[in-house]
């Protein structure tokens, strides 16, 4: 099993040509399907890339393959290989990743009062834990 968590020094500010923390902080964040993305690892833990494609239908597998990259280099997922047959491969948050989760739980609560019910149940794409 490969289990490497990247030691890379990180700098949000490389994903900002202003080199500003926060610009480049919403630019990582706010790529397409991104959120989503970080989003549907929060529901359910550790997924591998077919249970995310499965949840997101809509996204091509070519985004979804770039989105999980970009993640994994900025230190917020961490991929790990299986080498099996076939293939097993599942990301998961690393503590920065993990770091993440209050502000997604918090945009979660505030587009559920967006929808004008606040009742627990209408929580914006709320999943059950995948098995």
């Amino acid at each position: 099993m490969n289990h490497i968590e990247k030691k890379k020094t990180f700098d949000v500010r490389e994903y900002s040509d202003m080199r500003c923390a926060m610009h480049g902080l919403l630019n990582l964040l706010t790529g397409p399907w991104t959120t989503y993305i970080l989003w549907m690892i929060r529901q359910n833990g550790e997924m591998r890339f077919g249970q995310i494609k499965k949840q997101i239908p809509l996204i091509s597998a070519k985004v979804l393959t770039e989105r999980l990259r970009m993640l994994e280099e900025a230190g917020i997922l961490l991929r790990v290989q299986e080498n099996t047959v076939p293939l097993k491969v599942t990301y998961s948050f690393t503590r920065r990743g993990k770091e993440l989760e209050n502000l997604l739980d918090e945009i979660n609560n505030l587009a559920t009062k967006w929808t004008g019910n606040d009742d627990i149940s209408a929580k914006a794409c709320h999943l059950d834990k995948m098995t």
